[in-house]
């Protein structure tokens, strides 16, 4: 249950006392909830719940035959034996529901196990029932744990104890009010427990009006998908309750969260735009255009190229254009021709970017020195990008005040040629692997923990055998303050990508 990737949206019918104490009327919810679930298997999982108590250690001996409070009343009223609750479970299975139930006690647990449902259920009140939460997780079946009224502190104890122990289990939101009234339902609180637990699958219990349709689709559109609800038939005998849903009810309730997942589309990746989309975009991008002239084999750069609509099937647009992405005339193209895709060739090195990203990644995890997860990176490559793991460096800035932090990445065999600043002194501290520092043609290597010094003025290379992190601290570092002693290097506009990165 805590693997979501291709896991469909689970629907939980719970039955509670809706039987009332009547195992045939029982068989028939199960039914008529089965027949509703028909429709919708394609689109969602279901379960169905019970609940189990065993009345003669959960209720005070000298209480047992008192009806003056209102649970011990409902649960004498409506108490169904185990072999009533083992046809009840048989049917759920019967009909293709996941079998789910809800101990109160420990005894129910042990009854839970001999019945052998699919999932066991921690209710809200129980959740921090500590000799039951003792009981239950020494069971091998997952879990499912509704959060109503407990304090986060609380529900971290709880999550610490089931993870701890290696269980499998998801959290519900829920409000123990009953019914729930709209200004009440706190459905914010699903955002809550996704950030906290991103690691488990959040659900939402429900006690509003079972005619609340609008719900289940903030419920939905925030991510939940879980999803709980008192259901019942009401007879001559038997009425259900403000927060329990009749067939009628369960349909128009799963419509609703059918139409509420279909509007929120995709989950965990970038929705592929539909060709109608696309087609309306392209026919708004400015084409590429040539201002003068183009030769065959010659480069094409921005200054030789006007944008303007209407974009022609198949033409290079605006949005194709930037430093990574090179054209070249395959064929001549006249003045106020298009750039297309059958008379240039293109050579992308986005992918070679992406590919020394990967590369920097992997060496920071085997550096195991401690970054941030999100990095604003500099990737500098002196001589072209194709040359970056012979001359060049990656580059993470933390802070560029008075003072400047920053982080070196030096991959094995890698060079940064000799350069000086006129303005920023600055001190390099070796966190992993070795260097080779050149200062004013002295070499010299250094290693872990050692640091060094290099003043303004001063022309230094360095370099790395086997890679290497270098923890950089300076003086303010400005932008036109690096001179390199090759001249090739400072006349190439185009020999730093900078972009954010994410370590996962």
């Amino acid at each position: 249950m805590n693997d979501q990737v291709n896991v469909k949206p689970l629907f939980v019918f719970e039955m509670a006392n809706n039987h009332g104490g009547s195992v045939e009327h029982g068989l028939t919810i199960i039914q008529k909830m089965h027949d509703v679930a028909q429709d919708y298997r394609n689109s969602f999982d279901f379960g169905f719940k019970l609940q189990y108590r065993d009345l003669n250690t959960f209720i005070h001996p000298e209480f047992r035959n008192r009806r003056d409070f209102k649970y011990i009343k409902r649960f004498l009223e409506t108490r169904v034996d185990a072999e009533g609750l083992k046809r009840l479970k048989d049917e759920n299975k019967r009909r293709g529901f996941i079998a789910i139930c809800t101990p109160y006690d420990e005894n129910s647990v042990d009854l839970a196990e001999q019945h052998d449902f699919d999932i066991l259920k921690i209710s809200s009140a129980s959740l921090t029932d500590w000799p039951l939460l003792e009981r239950i997780v020494k069971s091998a079946k997952p879990l499912i744990i509704s959060t109503g009224g407990a304090s986060l502190g609380d529900i971290d104890k709880v999550v610490s104890f089931f993870e701890h122990r290696d269980k499998q289990f998801s959290l519900m939101h829920c409000v123990a009010l009953y019914p729930t009234q709209k200004s009440q339902l706190q459905l914010n609180q699903i955002d809550l427990l996704k950030d906290r637990y991103r690691q488990l699958r959040i659900g939402y219990s429900t006690h509003e009006s079972p005619d609340n349709f609008d719900a289940v689709k903030l419920a939905v559109a925030k991510g939940a998908t879980i999803f709980e609800k008192h259901v019942g038939v009401s007879t001559e005998t038997i009425k259900l309750n403000e927060y329990s849903a009749t067939p009628e009810q369960v349909r128009k309730w799963l419509e609703a969260a059918l139409e509420a997942f279909e509007m929120c589309g995709v989950t965990g990746r970038r929705a592929e735009p539909v060709e109608q989309e696309t087609a309306s975009l392209l026919s708004l991008r400015r084409g590429a255009f040539a201002k003068h002239q183009i030769l065959k084999d010659e480069k094409i750069s921005l200054s030789d190229l006007f944008l303007a609509i209407p974009t022609a099937e198949n033409q290079v647009t605006a949005n194709d254009l930037s430093k990574y992405r090179h054209f070249y005339a395959t064929l001549n193209i006249d003045v106020n021709q298009p750039i297309l895709s059958s008379n240039t060739r293109l050579i992308d090195v986005r992918d070679k970017v992406w590919e020394i990203v990967q590369q920097i990644k992997a060496f920071l995890k085997e550096s195991k020195v401690v970054v941030q997860p999100q990095l604003d990176l500099e990737i500098s490559y002196h001589y072209g990008i194709n040359r970056f793991r012979e001359f060049g460096a990656a580059i993470i800035t933390y802070f560029n005040r008075e003072y400047c932090r920053k982080l070196i990445i030096v991959l094995p065999g890698q060079t940064h040629p000799e350069q000086h600043h006129k303005i920023k002194e600055e001190s390099f501290v070796v966190l992993y692997g070795d260097v080779r520092l050149n200062i004013e043609g002295v070499e010299k290597e250094y290693k872990l923990g050692d640091a060094v010094i290099v003043e303004k003025g001063r022309k230094h290379s360095f370099g790395s055998r086997n890679g290497a992190v270098i923890e950089e601290i300076s003086t303010t570092h400005h932008k036109e303050d690096s001179y390199y002693t090759d001249p090739a290097i400072n006349k190439n506009p185009d020999r730093k990508t900078l972009l954010t990165f994410w370590l996962d």
